[in-house]
């Protein structure tokens, strides 16, 4: 029992005692190891691509236009109107129909009251002009 005992004790390791562990301790890692040069994708997992610069157009100058994709593209951009015939949500019912139900007529006398300027209207037009230039001005 007192060799257990003298045994638990911990001794103060010295430089070379640490330096020889270390040295076991990678002998014992380099056997495990082996270099591997064979690199290949997971073909089933999702790749995501990184996107380039915002700015640089010499990435993909050469690459093939895909004229599917961009009819996707330029249909998506379109207003909700163009896209659809009627409105897919509650909310677009507001404002769906956004044509006039009347022409807009200027030579339309029925619809159109335009005021007219007589003699006296430029003349208080021009009045009131030179009243504000005057008030402005102090």
């Amino acid at each position: 029992m007192a060799g257990a005992a003298a045994a638990a004790v911990r001794v103060p390791r010295d430089e070379v005692t640490l330096n020889a562990i270390h040295r076991e301790t990678i002998r014992k890692e380099e056997r495990c190891h082996r270099l591997v040069t064979d690199f290949t994708i997971n073909p089933f997992h999702k790749i995501h691509a990184v996107t380039g610069k915002p700015m640089a157009w010499h990435d993909n100058q050469n690459e093939p236009i895909d004229e599917n994709f961009l009819k996707v593209v330029h249909h998506t951009a379109l207003e909700p109107t163009k896209k659809y015939t009627e409105p897919q949500t509650t909310s677009q019912e507001i404002g769906w129909i956004s044509q006039p139900l009347i022409s807009v007529d200027r030579t339309d006398r029925r619809l159109h009251h335009h005021r007219p300027k007589t003699e006296i209207t430029t003349y208080m037009e021009s009045a009131w002009r030179l009243k504000e230039q005057r008030v402005n001005l102090q």
